[in-house]
């Protein structure tokens, strides 16, 4: 079909929805503006969506954050639930960077402390924090270190000296996901991941030193260890060689599954395997390895910002007062509990490029934010701000889901067109943001104008009723693969 010809109607101002029909299981649902309807149309990503509303098991709706754009099979910004007998599990789903995610990390500092050594501290974090492509970072893993990650998540790195044991408590699900196993996971992927512990890569992943520069809700704020002026760090990455080798593996794995269980979707890039299948128990398996892979790179990344602030600043840990916020995984799949026409029932949540955005109260918020509902962190791009959220009452339309940030809004190819014969980094060091970056090829992929306005992206979100504005972020200094 061509996707100028499908039909949408809307179901309020930024809620849009494409009827079931032809063999759809379900609507296909987006949130976004009318006057984006025709970029999603033009970039194929609508089409997407509508092609994961045939995937067997789906519940409700194929949903569609505001970030929505071009992914690999399932748009990214997508959210789709199955039915745990009926459905499938599907790495498109879930995405190549197995639990790529963002973690918050607060300190006491002003920017006046941090300015006048602001080159000197991307210099410091970019020696300590490798980036970049297949670059290698200062841990190396043997098969015994392996097992241990796989079966403690962040808590291992922790126990190495990586980070504080009160960071758990500020990591989703406690930076542990069960049920990983050593012996599904190929020796390709187990060789990619072994020396990539620590490591930012490259794309879209950054680190970056924020000011809070703005305040929506101060008693939330409060709660969250924000206030106005507070230098605070973002950092963006996920489970990195590892996590990529293993979504690559199942994904040609599942195609066989599904040529031999005579499985035909719109799409081969929506290769999948029913839940409880042999190949799709293996798949959870070695998603659940790269799940704590990814949680534990974050851990050592973010104990390297505290060291090297410290170092830099010359001020002892106590202090700096560094504290995790919280830690947000996107690119990832999850077994809750959901109300399906009135009846509670266990599904298989996929999130690619989409978030928890659980309310105040829900029974899976940990006990520190349970009163205010979940911290929610949608980046922005390297010359404008990122925001600081909570999730709201609304999200149970969208299985308690938001969006993972902005959302490119330009091809690669489109944005390093835009910034030929320009010079990125003097853009941004005149708009005051410092960047330190391994090539001129990623900063030109990464120019601000590469990307949807987060602003924006975070006004749908809360017309939607999905989640709440707390904080606004402003970058001074961004680290790049």
């Amino acid at each position: 079909m061509d996707t100028w010809d499908i039909k949408i109607k809307k179901i309020h101002d930024c809620l849009w929805e494409v009827p079931r029909e032809g063999e759809m299981k379900v609507p296909a649902r987006v949130y976004t503006r009318r006057e984006h309807l025709d970029e999603l149309r033009e970039d194929k990503s609508l089409q997407q969506l509508i092609n994961v509303a045939h995937l067997p098991g789906i519940q409700k709706y194929s949903i569609a954050m505001p970030d929505i754009h071009l992914g690999y099979g399932f748009p990214i910004g997508g959210v789709a639930a199955m039915d745990v007998d009926e459905g499938v599990i599907s790495p498109g789903g879930v995405g190549y960077d197995i639990n790529c995610g963002v973690r918050l990390l607060s300190t006491t500092l002003q920017e006046s402390d941090v300015r006048p050594c602001i080159d000197d501290l991307l210099n410091d974090l970019f020696k300590n924090i490798p980036c970049g492509m297949g670059i290698a970072g200062k841990l190396k893993l043997s098969e015994k270190d392996y097992r241990d990650l796989i079966g403690k998540g962040a808590k291992w790195v922790i126990e190495q000296g990586w980070g504080e044991e009160e960071d758990l408590l500020h990591i989703e699900d406690e930076g542990y996901f069960p049920g990983g196993d050593i012996k599904d996971i190929s020796e390709k992927a187990l060789e990619r991941g072994k020396n990539q512990l620590g490591t930012l890569g490259s794309g879209n992943h950054f680190l970056e030193i924020d000011i809070v520069d703005k305040i929506y809700i101060p008693e939330t704020a409060a709660r969250l260890g924000l206030k106005k002026g507070q230098i605070c760090v973002l950092i963006h990455c996920g489970s990195r060689g590892f996590g990529h080798q293993i979504c690559t593996d199942y994904i040609d794995s599942m195609i066989s599954y599904m040529d031999k269980e005579g499985l035909k979707l719109p799409d081969r890039q929506l290769a999948c395997a029913h839940i409880k299948s042999g190949i799709g128990r293996s798949y959870l398996s070695a998603f659940a390895a790269a799940v704590n892979y990814a949680w534990s790179n974050r851990q050592v990344i973010m104990e390297e910002v505290r060291r090297s602030l410290c170092r830099i600043l010359g001020i002892s840990r106590q202090q700096l007062d560094g504290k995790l916020v919280y830690d947000v995984s996107h690119n990832i799949a999850k077994f809750e509990r959901h109300l399906i026409n009135g009846e509670e029932r266990t599904l298989c949540v996929h999130r690619k490029g989409a978030t928890r955005a659980l309310p105040a109260g829900h029974y899976l918020l940990p006990k520190i934010y349970r009163d205010v509902g979940q911290p929610v962190f949608i980046p922005g791009d390297m010359g404008r701000g990122s925001f600081v959220l909570v999730g709201a009452e609304k999200s149970v339309e969208t299985f308690y889901s938001c969006c993972h940030g902005a959302g490119r809004l330009l091809s690669r190819t489109k944005a390093r067109k835009m910034a030929k014969g320009r010079n990125i980094r003097k853009e941004l060091r005149k708009q005051g943001v410092v960047v330190n970056a391994r090539g001129k090829r990623t900063l030109m992929e990464e120019i601000p104008e590469a990307y949807k306005d987060a602003e924006e992206v975070c006004d749908i979100v809360q017309h939607s009723g999905i989640a709440c504005k707390v904080a606004k972020l402003r970058p001074v200094g961004v680290l790049k693969g």
